[in-house]
């Protein structure tokens, strides 16, 4: 271990097994090292983000090699994004080191005899499995490295997206997302252009302020799709021209509701959900 301005950096670590959610694992002088984003066979200097007595939190700052398994993700938000954490592993291995995990977790850890388990049955579908996301609207944008670090200034503008993990108050813009099938990219992606369009003002976390909310999309093996939008406060008319854009853009949609939900969390259980009328919807495109 070498320091430099204060910061301690691991050398030359390299990573050996993956363990609970998704973090690599590497052993430095007797002290468990965990590490997002890495897979067995990396080899990269570690700084310590926070040391324990029998373990070590660090972050990878330079690669010395690469593990030969590591693949290239297929999402642009891989590394920001906290929705996926195996893109860089192929499928198989994911499976893998899922397995391990559950029977490490029961014969090592919890002590139990397992005379076997049997292996996990991998899905069909490696992307576009979810049938619901949950979106996020923020007057609080994350920042890139790469923002951060050009030259340009970036306003702190507002954008639809995903929670950073660890931090409340900033959410990440979205482009694009492989959890869930089409047309959620779409949609979001619309929903997302024309309140921008509209000046619709997007929520506050910390301020509690804003209109805008939360969009959920879900979705069925018909096609069907089930839309609702959560406000901060009622629009009556801010909140028609939206639904009414959303409405007329979307025929696959089947239920279009929305939710005035003025508490400082997210839960809809105590809410009430408000369907709009869906004949009067079909009829409305019919017409067009």
């Amino acid at each position: 271990m070498r320091k430099k301005r204060g910061i301690q950096i691991l050398e030359k670590v390299r990573i050996t097994d993956i363990g609970a959610e998704g973090n690599a694992v590497a052993r430095v002088d007797d002290l468990v090292v965990f590490v997002p984003r890495l897979i067995p066979g990396d080899v990269a200097d570690i700084r310590v983000l926070r040391k324990r007595k029998k373990y070590i939190e660090g972050r990878a700052i330079t690669f010395h090699e690469y593990s030969k398994d590591r693949i290239k993700p297929v999402c642009s938000h891989f590394g920001i994004c906290g929705g996926c954490k195996w893109q860089h592993l192929p499928y198989n291995l994911q499976l893998f080191y899922k397995e391990k995990q559950v029977r490490d977790n029961l014969t090592r850890i919890g002590k139990t005899p397992i005379p076997e388990i049997y292996p996990i049955i991998g899905s069909d579908e490696e992307y576009r499995y979810r049938n619901k996301l949950e979106y996020t609207f923020s007057s609080r944008q994350w920042l890139t490295s790469e923002q951060v670090k050009s030259d340009k200034e970036v306003s702190n503008e507002n954008v639809l997206g995903f929670h950073i993990p660890g931090v409340f108050d900033k959410i990440l813009g979205i482009t694009e997302c492989h959890l869930q099938p089409e047309p959620t990219n779409i949609i979001r992606n619309e929903v997302h252009q024309f309140s921008k369009g509209k000046g619709l003002s997007y929520l506050d976390i910390r301020e509690h302020s804003g209109f805008l909310r939360n969009l959920i999309v879900r979705n069925n093996l018909a096609g069907d799709v089930m839309v609702i939008v959560v406000f901060n406060y009622e629009d009556e008319s801010s909140r028609n021209d939206l639904l009414n854009f959303i409405g007329s853009k979307h025929p696959e949609i089947r239920s279009l509701m929305y939710v005035i939900n003025s508490k400082k969390n997210d839960s809809l259980g105590d809410q009430e959900v408000i369907l709009l009328e869906e004949m009067i919807i079909l009829w409305k495109r019919w017409m067009d």
